[in-house]
Parts: C-alpha cells; sequence; structure tokens
C-alpha cells in the first residue's frame, strides 16, 4: 500500500472560546482520489485551511511526506508539492487563458521565474509550457480567450490546470462542482480523473455526493469538527455516524415508524 502523502495527527483549532477542530487525525494515500465531505459547519474548509497553512493548527501536526509543516507558510508548501483551488473563483478576469495559467509557474521554487512579467515575450519557453499543458487537458482552444467571457464550467477547469502549473503531488480542491450544472460536473469529474491519472493525489471537499462517489474511492467525514467515520465511500453510506450526522438521529425511527 502506498505511503500517505498527507498525514494529520491530532490536529485541533479554535478561535477564542469556540472549538472548531478536535482530535481531527487521518491519512491521505499518495496517488488516491480522497473526499473529505461532512454537513454544514463541520470544519472541513478551516481544515483545509490548516492543511495549506492559512492557519496554524493549535494542537496537533500536518506532515507532507513525513515533514511536520508547524511554521511553513502557504507560499513554501506550493514549493513543497501542494497546490490549492478554492469554491470561489480566483483567476484574473482581465487576462487570458494562457495568462492565467502562466500565473502558476510564479509559485514554483527559483526567483528568476517571479521576476518574468507574465505575457510580456509572445514566445517563451513558460508560455509554450503553458500551451501544451491546456492541449494536454482540451482546453487548448480557449486558449486566447478573455477569462471573463468563458462559461463557468471552463473557469473552474482552468483554476485547476493554474494550479497544475506548480508541479503539485497533492491538489487540495475546495467544492470544485459547485456552481455547475449537471453536464459541466460530469466533465469536470472526467477531467479530474485525467489529472489523478496523471500522478497528481487528490483531496476534494465537496457536497455534491453523487460527484464524490464517482470520483473519490475514501472518504473522510467530519461534524462539528471531529472525524466520525475514515473509509471507503461505500462504506460512508452505510455508516450510522454518517447517516445521523446527516439525517439527523432519528433516522432509523423514521424509517420504522413509515415501514
Amino acid at each position: 500500500m502506498p505511503e500517505p502523502i498527507l498525514r494529520l495527527e491530532a490536529v485541533g483549532k479554535h478561535f477564542g472560546g469556540v472549538v472548531v477542530l478536535e482530535d481531527v487525525s487521518f491519512d491521505v494515500r499518495a496517488g488516491s482520489r480522497h473526499a473529505l465531505i461532512g454537513p454544514n459547519g463541520a470544519g472541513k474548509t478551516t481544515l483545509f485551511n490548516v492543511i495549506s497553512g492559512v492557519f496554524p493548527p493549535d494542537e496537533g501536526r500536518v506532515l507532507l511526506d513525513g515533514l511536520d509543516l508547524a511554521g511553513v507558510p502557504s507560499r513554501r508548501r506550493i514549493g513543497m508539492g501542494m497546490a490549492r483551488s478554492f469554491q470561489n473563483i480566483r483567476l484574473m478576469p482581465h487576462l487570458s487563458v494562457v495568462e492565467n495559467v502562466m500565473l502558476g509557474q510564479h509559485a514554483r521554487p527559483g526567483l528568476l521565474r517571479k521576476l518574468k512579467p507574465v505575457g510580456l515575450l509572445p514566445k517563451s519557453r513558460e508560455r509554450d509550457e503553458a500551451l501544451e499543458v491546456l492541449d494536454r487537458f482540451g482546453l487548448d482552444a480557449y486558449r486566447g480567450q478573455v477569462v471573463a467571457n468563458l462559461p463557468y464550467g471552463i473557469r473552474k477547469k482552468i483554476e485547476v490546470v493554474r494550479a497544475l502549473m506548480a508541479e503539485p503531488r497533492l491538489l487540495l480542491l475546495d467544492e470544485p462542482a459547485a456552481g455547475l450544472n449537471s453536464t459541466e460536473t460530469a466533465a469536470l469529474r472526467d477531467f479530474l480523473m485525467e489529472v489523478s491519472a496523471r500522478g497528481v493525489t487528490l483531496l476534494v471537499v465537496e457536497h455534491d455526493m453523487p460527484f464524490v462517489n464517482s470520483l473519490c474511492e475514501h472518504v473522510t467525514v467530519m461534524n462539528f469538527g471531529r472525524r466520525i467515520y475514515d473509509g471507503p465511500a461505500a462504506g460512508a453510506r452505510e455508516d450510522e455516524a454518517v447517516l445521523d450526522a446527516y439525517l439527523g438521529t432519528h433516522h432509523k425511527k423514521g424509517a420504522s415508524d413509515a415501514a
């Protein structure tokens, strides 16, 4: 079995007197497609922020390839192989698709790359690389178009491609299917399967359960800041703690009354 690329050990986080995360532990195996799910307010986004370095944990440890990330800022985590997309698209709407994708290269280590203005040169190794990646993922037709003019589903894909330009081994996706229709959601799932097939580990926060079930083989379920399930996606649908979290503590009584 592959070693974990990401390990959480008894992670806790509080804001003032409010405990948001408590004793959260689980592994994300290298090469896996792993979902982090739970009802609203379960602590998923806060945990994502702890993993990506937006917030430090108050207790416990976050390890990437066995390395404790305590004190490592978000930008350095990108250089270590971790990238993230957000629920709300954060592309530059006034730039072209290829220019947005090239911005992802600036997250890689190396000062010289950061000093190169995006789009200044019509021909460059960076632009050629961005065009190759767009072609690889079927987005080459949009390369010169301004992002603001594109459909929402296409912009979602472009944000993932931009994150991939940082050459991550672990990609964190925060509700990638939010706001998509069924056709766009299916296209995004196929796209992420292709990303996974190229060796990138996926950790996905998502509310769309059909999307999760069709993409991810492993799920971690949270409720009230605690992990309540960690295992195969199929098993979560039959777990009593998960059913209680989503349906309420009286779901069994309601089912028997209906019978």
